[in-house]
């Protein structure tokens, strides 16, 4: 054991090998872009593009829903009533909700 880690420091002690093991561990772990951070930044970019993807499917949704709503004044009707409860002048509306 005595007589690698002699050896090893044999390697070490020359002065291009230093400078190396020292960029090395100041790019890697204690440099401003580490790997730690160049990590994180990956799963967060990650993350950003599934929220992209689900917003671009939502999107997609929604511009199919309007296509068949301005398709016939009967569906643009049946849709006010349904989300924004409207009515006809004659007509009362009842709201049963759950309370769970």
């Amino acid at each position: 054991m005595k007589r690698f880690l002699s050896k090893l420091w044999k390697i070490v002690k020359n002065k291009y090998v230093a400078a190396t093991l020292i960029f090395l561990l100041f790019f890697l772990f204690l440099g401003e872009n580490n790997v730690r951070v160049i990590h994180r930044l990956k799963h967060e970019l990650n993350d950003l593009n599934k929220e992209a993807s689900l917003i671009e499917e939502n999107i997609h949704q929604d511009s199919l829903e309007a296509v068949s709503l301005f398709g016939s004044k009967e569906a643009l009707e049946a849709y006010g009533r349904e989300h924004y409860y409207m009515k006809r002048d004659d007509e009362d509306i009842y709201i049963i909700k759950d309370e769970k």
